[in-house]
């Protein structure tokens, strides 16, 4: 009924899959330390123990992106940003962004 094409093809849609799911856990997580950080203050930190954690680091793992202080540090300035995910992924945000780094290249 399959052969090994069908099969190996099928695999690789669930992986994709599964880590589309993990990365959405990630950007959760996100979010809930930048609601930390507007209510407690603590939001990086939390988001730094969460992902230098065993279960942090293997959603990391599951998600596609690599456990290291690099990450940890770059999911911190992320939170210390306070940028929700959400506004952070849109297009108009983005565009936002690259207009603005357009002008301060022009001023400088």
């Amino acid at each position: 009924m399959f052969d090994a094409a069908d099969g190996t093809a099928f695999t690789h849609e669930q992986g994709a899959r599964a880590r589309k799911l993990f990365a959405a856990v990630v950007l959760a997580a996100l979010d809930d330390a930048i609601a930390d950080d507007k209510k407690y203050g603590n939001g990086p930190d939390q988001i730094a123990r969460w992902a230098r954690s065993r279960d942090g680091r293997e959603v990391l793992s599951c998600a596609g992106i690599d456990p290291n202080e690099r990450v940890v540090s770059g999911l911190m300035d992320f939170v210390s940003k306070g940028v929700r995910t959400s506004v952070a992924l849109s297009r108009e945000e983005s565009e936002r962004r690259h207009a603005a780094a357009a002008a301060e290249a022009e001023a400088a």
